[in-house]
């Protein structure tokens, strides 16, 4: 006797058939969706970063959308009799589950956070705003996109239903789910290494899609001798992430008086050659004065806002307390470089190097440059400090001043308290500044980066941290490496004091 199916079990085969197919075309929308997340965020730069990568981008994404669709459209198969019902209801459910997912999106490259109860106030300032500038007619035309997008989840529901038939002679499901499954198996065992060695180009990658919770066994492989717990945490305390994209600056409002009868002419070397000042001047010279920054940005960077380099791709809407201050408080402010300056709000400041105008001069020239314009400042009764040393394999060179510092050891990122503790302000350096007035120090460790390296100057020493927690101690005479043991405790307090600017700390 044959058995034949039900009317009914054959409408849930077929809705069920229907479903998976909708799933699997939405699966394809959302990844595509979710490449804004990739092409926001920096390239991994290794290979097995980009491994990770991929099989992290096609495996949460395909799972996260699949999830659901089980626990929100699979049901309904069973329980719901009219397929349009179901039709209408997944479409509706996919087309806000995807737009959430573009918001998500949208928010993640302009902000770097997610939709969490962590980013409420982002999200409900970033609401204001958009309120606020856009109109009803803007408004209207998302709610427009939105009914449009409706509209495509609902022919391609319709259209998939009645070509289901067809597509189940397609014996897609295993390959593709094989496909998927290892995507997502592959990204969690790959962190599962890198979490383990702290590993930053796959570590950096966490907070890339949302909901996104990857795998970690680092109790498990203690237990089996596979990982030295203790030397994981030192490491994890020293990791810090180089791509910083949001901070406070001035971390508070600075408030203080300039005199503005001073007058101050402060000058950076950009090159590498010869220490223009070396022996023919006779202005203060400090010698352990360390420039270490990679590049002439990050240098013209570093000098006017006082903060290293790690900054720079976040510090391009702000203004330099060190420019504003002065300026606002009626001082003639310049900024005197042939290298183009990399901000465009600085543009503003700056002047012809034969612009001698009384208040203050800030200049970045060559060392050909920098000692006829030095004595033509001290001509003119100004107070100067001139900083040589970029480009030196070390970063090491010299500080030169006619105002009396009390330091030892000194920073690029020292210059901005000094000249404004200089011109007459007392409000603390930390509120806007990771360095310190060399006229008054108050500690006798420096912290800067290089590139992605953190640099720490301590007790005739020099520790250079990678983003991964990896470290190298040199002396700083001999530039020899150190067999000295590491200071755990104040890398943690230097690496805290670096980023304290950062929303992301």
């Amino acid at each position: 006797m044959i058995l034949a199916e039900s009317p009914r079990r054959q409408r849930v085969t077929k809705l069920v058939n229907w479903g998976h197919w909708f799933a699997l075309a939405n699966i394809i929308i959302a990844i595509v969706i979710a490449s804004i997340f990739v092409f926001s965020s920096p390239m991994p730069g290794t290979s097995v970063g980009t491994v990770f990568l991929l099989a992290n981008w096609f495996g949460h994404i395909g799972f996260m959308t699949f999830f659901g669709f089980v626990i929100f459209i699979l049901p309904l198969c069973y329980l719901v009799n009219n397929q349009r019902i179901i039709k209408a209801s997944a479409s509706i459910i996919a087309a806000v589950g995807l737009a959430l997912l573009a918001f998500d999106a949208l928010l993640y490259n302009r902000t770097g956070f997610h939709i969490s109860f962590h980013a409420a106030d982002l999200l409900r300032d970033e609401a204001k705003n958009q309120i606020s500038v856009e109109n009803w007619q803007q408004w209207a035309f998302l709610f427009l996109l939105f009914i449009v997008w409706l509209g495509f989840q609902l022919v391609l529901a319709n259209a998939i239903w009645k070509r289901v038939e067809r597509f189940t002679r397609y014996k897609v499901g295993i390959p593709v789910t094989t496909f998927f499954v290892s995507c997502f198996v592959t990204s969690h065992a790959i962190h599962v290494w890198a979490d383990a060695k702290l590993y930053q180009p796959i570590i950096k990658q966490d907070n890339m899609f949302p909901l996104s919770y990857p795998a970690t066994a680092k109790t498990t492989m203690s237990r089996y001798g596979l990982l030295d717990l203790a030397a994981y945490e030192e490491r994890k305390q020293l990791q810090f992430n180089p791509d910083i994209h949001n901070i406070i600056y001035p971390a508070e409002p600075v408030y203080c008086s300039v005199e503005t009868s001073k007058n101050m002419t402060v000058v950076v070397q950009i090159d590498s050659s010869d220490d223009p000042l070396y022996g023919k001047t006779t202005l203060q010279v400090m010698q352990n004065y360390y420039s270490t920054a990679s590049t002439i940005e990050g240098l013209i960077t570093t000098t006017l806002f006082g903060v290293p380099e790690i900054y720079e791709a976040a510090l391009s809407n702000k203004r330099p307390v060190l420019l504003a201050l002065p300026l606002g408080s009626g001082m003639p402010v310049s900024i005197h470089s042939e290298e183009a300056l990399p901000f465009p709000q600085l543009a503003g400041y700056l002047q012809p190097l034969s612009n001698n105008h009384q208040g203050l001069h800030i200049a970045f020239l060559k060392g050909d440059e920098i000692a006829q314009y030095v004595n033509s400042a001290l001509s003119r009764q100004h107070d100067v400090i001139v900083a040589t040393g970029f480009g030196e394999s070390s970063g090491k060179g010299r500080l030169y001043s006619s105002i009396g510092l009390n330091a030892d050891l000194a920073s690029t990122e020292d210059l901005a308290p000094t000249i404004l503790n200089a011109l007459g302000c007392s409000a603390p350096s930390t509120f806007y500044s990771t360095g310190q007035n060399l006229i008054s120090p108050s500690r006798p460790w420096l912290v800067s980066t290089s590139g992605e390296r953190i640099v720490v100057f301590h007790d005739n020493k020099r520790t250079d941290v990678l983003s991964n927690g990896s470290y190298e101690i040199s002396e700083l005479n001999t530039g020899k490496r150190s067999n000295d043991p590491l200071n755990v405790d104040l890398l943690s307090q230097a690496i805290k004091h670096l980023s304290r600017f950062s929303t992301q700390h």
